[in-house]
């Protein structure tokens, strides 16, 4: 039990602060420095928690790095369940504090798909992609014989802000259905009607960064 409540504190932390850098920045690509420091806020969240919360559960507060350690064999699928019902908890308190602070008005920063045109396609295939390489860092950074031992925490988190710093111009950057569906449920309207974009895409690049990192492995 102690894992899946660390998970929703650390999907909690991720999500309240990476997301509320955003609003306070008032992230826009028309200011680059409020693109970096959204970044910056994603990547620090998860390396605070990784040190934090590593050794309880992992610190994976992102669905789609479960359904990547599951698929890798690392984890039974009834303790991923545990893990997915805890991160879901964690984003959806964040979305809602964060809609008590800032208003719904501030688009608490949920993800969008108006950078890629309203593309649907475009934005699957790029939080497909990123996501897909964030949680390839992670497999390959926590393996057991080839991994990155107590610096996984750090490459983790610098690995996320360079997928922040691609990935916000398109969609704001999910690679995290629990980090969309929070605030997408508060924000409403186009959030909430195109966050299946955000679910789909990070789970299939997690399940295909599973499927690289078996191949490696052999």
């Amino acid at each position: 039990m102690k894992k899946y409540v660390a998970e929703a504190i650390g999907t909690f932390v991720l999500t309240f602060l990476g997301c509320g850098a955003a609003v306070s920045l008032g992230c826009a690509e028309s200011v680059p420095a409020t693109v970096v420091g959204t970044a910056i806020a994603f990547g620090l969240s998860v390396v605070a928690m990784a040190y934090t919360i590593g050794g309880i559960s992992g610190c994976h507060i992102n669905p789609a790095i479960t359904l990547g350690v599951a698929c890798s064999g690392r984890m039974s699928w009834k303790e991923a369940c545990g893990y997915w019902a805890g991160q879901l908890v964690g984003g959806i308190v964040a979305g809602a504090l964060l809609a008590y602070i800032y208003g719904i008005p501030s688009g608490l920063g949920a993800n969008g798909i108006a950078g890629c045109d309203e593309n649907i396609v475009l934005a699957l295939v790029v939080e497909t992609v990123l996501t897909f390489l964030f949680v390839l860092v992670v497999l390959g950074t926590t393996d057991a014989e080839k991994g990155a031992g107590n610096l996984a925490g750090l490459a983790i988190g610098l690995t996320l802000i360079l997928i922040h710093l691609v990935g916000i111009h398109f969609t704001g950057t999910s690679v995290n259905p629990a980090r969309s569906i929070g605030p997408a449920l508060f924000a409403g309207g186009a959030a909430l009607q195109n966050v299946w974009i955000f679910i789909v895409a990070p789970l299939a690049g997690g399940a295909l960064a599973a499927g690289c990192w078996k191949y490696f492995e052999k």
